[in-house]
């Protein structure tokens, strides 16, 4: 008489995911996702700040405005503290180029 047997399955070894591991590889995929829309308002930033050099230096103005620049790295150092004037110059060089 034959016996019926019981076909076997492989499991794949998986290594667990603790709730740690998983809230850690969930913020970091929110913090890549805020990195491309800040890369992508940055560059927009950029092209806007093109249009603002090319007309002023149309009509006959500079390319800089330093007391512009001074307000801008002004809001930054209020809303970042120190750190947020190094962002902010750091934003205007890519926006303008190096003085």
């Amino acid at each position: 008489m034959a016996t019926a047997t019981t076909p076997t399955t492989t499991a794949t070894p998986t290594t667990p995911t603790t709730g740690a591991e998983q809230t850690i590889a969930d913020a970091r995929e929110r913090i890549d996702a805020l990195d491309d829309r800040i890369i992508g308002l940055i560059q927009e930033r950029t092209a806007v700040s093109t249009v603002v050099q090319e007309t002023r230096i149309a009509s006959g103005g500079r390319r800089v405005h330093l007391s512009r620049e001074m307000e801008i790295l002004g809001r930054y150092r209020e809303a970042l503290g120190k750190p947020g004037t190094a962002l902010a110059m750091t934003l205007l060089e890519l926006c303008r180029g190096r003085i």
